[in-house]
């Protein structure tokens, strides 16, 4: 990916390449925004739920590249032919938290009953199961801890994670599961649990080009610099 970077520099850089609209998973918002400012040509973006993107471009959505919060998502349009062969990567790695309003003690390894007291007759806000990318490692989470029952109840799912952030920064939720990422862009919610990592699937963020125009840009999720802003965001490195 580095090579092909270098190539795009030396002929004149992405400056050079053509508007591109990209699609993007919402936990991605500020890391992406800033990515997309320095890539030097035109990029629109548009955010939402992996699942809910990822079926836009199925019906036909003009996209040149897109970015998604599951490998689930990214395989399936790739099985379709959305996504140019020798594209899809993995650009980034997150980490899986709940959270609380701003000032909330950490909560020591939660289980159904602590939730649920936590709770206090509120909702546990999360990304929709079945089309949110973390709403589906919140559910690996819950399942694990052997508290996913008993949670079915107290659930408000939301269209994407960002929402369900929302719900808790605007104290509508007092307890949410959200990614470090969004945690941390956010003063008014407080991290008061870290779920490990093998509690769930792997959180990876994989990129991949839908149209020729977008090839450079996924290129450009590759490179030194666009790693750079995704750690300064929260975000984590995966192995090439």
């Amino acid at each position: 990916m580095r090579v092909l970077f270098l190539i795009l520099v030396l002929l004149g850089g992405p400056a050079c390449a053509q508007p591109i609209t990209v699609f993007a998973a919402a936990s991605l918002r500020d890391a992406l925004t800033e990515i997309a400012d320095g890539f030097g040509a035109g990029v629109t973006l548009s955010f939402g739920g992996s699942g809910t993107l990822a079926r836009q471009i199925a019906a036909g959505a003009p996209v040149d590249a897109v970015v998604l919060a599951h490998r689930d998502w990214a395989t399936w349009l790739l099985g379709r032919g959305l996504i140019l062969d020798g594209t899809l990567a993995d650009v980034a790695s997150g980490t899986l938290v709940l959270i609380a309003p701003a000032g909330a003690p950490a909560m020591d390894a939660p289980d159904a009953s602590k939730i649920v007291a936590a709770l206090a007759g509120g909702r546990l806000a999360m990304g929709q199961r079945d089309g949110v990318p973390a709403g589906s490692y919140a559910r690996d989470w819950l399942r694990q801890i052997g508290a996913w029952d008993a949670m079915l109840p107290h659930l408000a799912e939301t269209d994407n994670v960002r929402a369900a952030l929302a719900l808790v920064a605007k104290g509508a939720a007092p307890l949410g599961v959200v990614y470090a990422s969004d945690a941390t862009a956010e003063p008014l919610v407080q991290i008061v649990y870290t779920v490990p990592s093998d509690a769930h699937a792997p959180i990876r963020y994989p990129a991949g080009a839908v149209t020729q125009a977008g090839r450079a840009f996924v290129h450009y999720l590759g490179s030194d610099r666009a790693a750079a802003v995704f750690a300064s965001h929260g975000f984590a490195t995966v192995a090439p």
